[in-house]
């Protein structure tokens, strides 16, 4: 299955630094993601630990730590870099997120990304 491109957040709703989550496609493993705002930069990763294979968020867009610095995995407590993926601590060290490809035209981001969980 080839990537899509979707459209997923206005670069306006998305804090610097800051992530948001975005879900495309459609049935029952609809694609999970989220985009990450560091530093005027915008990073796309799909929302899988490479650790257990959990989404890294419990809540709502809460995929940083409190300072804002480092990507978490609330099941484990994973830090990744928010600009490579790059586990740096916890029980996935030196793996990485799976980096999506990811644009900005305009106001608008795009990232292409299957439409399925199971692709």
């Amino acid at each position: 299955m080839t990537n899509r491109e979707w459209v997923v957040a206005k670069i306006s709703s998305l804090s610097d630094p800051g992530a948001l989550e975005f879900s495309v496609g459609s049935g029952e493993w609809p694609f999970r993601g989220f985009v990450v705002r560091q530093q005027g930069e915008v990073y796309a990763y799909a929302n899988v630990c490479p650790h257990q294979q959990h989404p890294l968020n419990l809540k709502p867009d809460g995929f940083m730590t409190p300072d804002k610095t480092l990507l978490i995995c609330s099941s484990h407590g994973a830090l990744f870099k928010p600009e490579t993926g790059e586990c740096v601590g916890g029980p996935c060290l030196g793996r990485q997120l799976q980096k999506l490809v990811c644009r900005l035209d305009g106001d608008v981001v795009y990232v292409k990304a299957p439409d399925s969980m199971r692709a």
